[in-house]
């Protein structure tokens, strides 16, 4: 197997080197790839920064004269995702492994992202147990924490950049067996720790009736990887009963999947059924971190990480108002469905989330605005009714 291991040679290709060697021990060939920026590389790549660079047509002569770091590094993350992109596609590489900071985080990743999914890539780095959701963005990038950092070859850095070669090894080692549903159509759906039983329920429905379905956790990350999906027109179906994103992203939370959450399926003209679930909670992370504007309203302690804030009328009134207007452009069949008993596990009627003035104000925005085909079920959005409505309702959209 060939694995490429990519960085900045001119500041870490000692480390690289390491890394590189301890691949070869382990029987597969290290492509080492040079995205430097000025001094001249501390060991010899297979591939030189030039090389790289030409894959978006970039002069890095011409931006090494104006010495502004800043920029070659902005050029290199532009050109290397098509480098390396174009070296999978050709067969030339099974794995990729990346060593950096700040700098080479961003190069390292901007390239893994340019790979499909199930590519293995991991990426050790300095600011792994950060935020990194900028980095990884929808692709499955692993990012293992440097310890130290990436600079030169001690107890600790030895240690862990042998872990990282012996993962990125066993990922290339570790052949999976494409036995797939790949010629059943797909269905999307996303789903929430509240709603998991609703959509276990309509994933089985959906399987029986002869679709593969894929769940996405609604955590703002699991709501972009969805809709990245749905642009690609792959899918037949959308089951997007958890679009509680849209609470974070009009409170200002945590889990907010941006402004263009549910635009995809109108780009892909999509069928879809659409349900307000969980759009009763807000989430933000320990209790301390919650923003003093809101206190005074109702929480629940989800777990010491997860603490959930309960919407109020103007917060639902306005969420109903959204979800109903992006069900509204989606040229391909679409269907609102309102589960009046509860749009989550802890919104029903003597749940700590219980608020029938909010509920109301929820259901009457979407009433309102919503312009297509709206069912009302007598039950809580986790009960097999209305579960299985959803799906067969989908379906039909489907066959429609």
């Amino acid at each position: 197997m060939n694995i490429a291991v990519l960085g900045t040679l001119d500041s870490k290709g000692l480390e690289h080197a390491f890394v590189a060697s301890l691949i070869r021990q382990k029987g597969h060939t290290p492509i080492l790839i040079d995205v430097g920026s000025y001094g001249e590389p501390q060991v010899t790549p297979d591939y030189t920064r030039y090389d790289v660079a030409a894959a978006s047509g970039v002069d890095l002569s011409a931006l090494y004269q104006k010495q502004d770091r800043g920029e070659c590094v902005v050029a290199i993350s532009e050109a290397v995702p098509l480098f390396v992109a174009k070296l999978q596609a050709d067969g030339k590489i099974d794995g990729i492994i990346s060593l950096g900071g700040g700098g080479g985080t961003a190069i390292g990743t901007a390239a893994m992202r340019g790979l499909p999914i199930g590519f293995p890539k991991l990426m050790v780095s300095t600011l792994a147990s950060g935020n990194t959701a900028h980095y990884v963005g929808t692709k499955d990038i692993v990012m293992m924490p440097s310890i130290v950092d990436v600079a030169g070859l001690n107890s600790i850095s030895r240690l862990l950049f042998t872990r990282a070669a012996g993962a990125i090894c066993g990922m290339v080692e570790m052949q999976v067996d494409l036995i797939t549903d790949s010629d059943k159509p797909l269905i999307v759906a996303s789903m929430f720790g509240n709603t998991t039983e609703c959509i276990n329920l309509a994933t089985a429905e959906l399987e029986r009736a002869g679709f593969e379905v894929l769940i996405f956790h609604a955590t703002g990350m699991g709501g972009r990887t969805m809709e990245a999906l749905i642009e690609t027109g792959m899918v037949a179906g959308i089951l997007d009963l958890t679009t509680t994103e849209w609470a974070d992203e009009v409170t200002g939370a945590t889990l907010s999947a941006g402004e263009t959450r549910m635009d995809a399926m109108t780009a892909a003209q999509t069928p879809a059924v659409i349900a307000p679930g969980c759009l009763d909670m807000a989430n933000f992370g320990e209790r301390s971190s919650v923003p003093p504007e809101f206190e005074g309203r109702t929480f629940y302690i989800h777990n010491p990480q997860v603490t959930l804030m309960r919407t109020n009328v103007d917060e639902c009134t306005e969420l109903g108002q959204i979800i109903s207007e992006k069900a509204n452009a989606n040229p391909a069949p679409t269907k609102m469905i309102i589960p009046t008993k509860g749009i989550s596990v802890i919104s029903q009627e003597g749940q700590p989330f219980y608020d029938a003035a909010a509920d109301e104000a929820l259901f009457s925005a979407i009433k309102k605005t919503y312009q297509g085909d709206l069912i009302e079920i007598n039950t809580d959005i986790n009960h097999p009714n209305f579960a299985l409505r959803a799906a067969q309702e989908l379906i039909q959209l489907i066959n429609q």
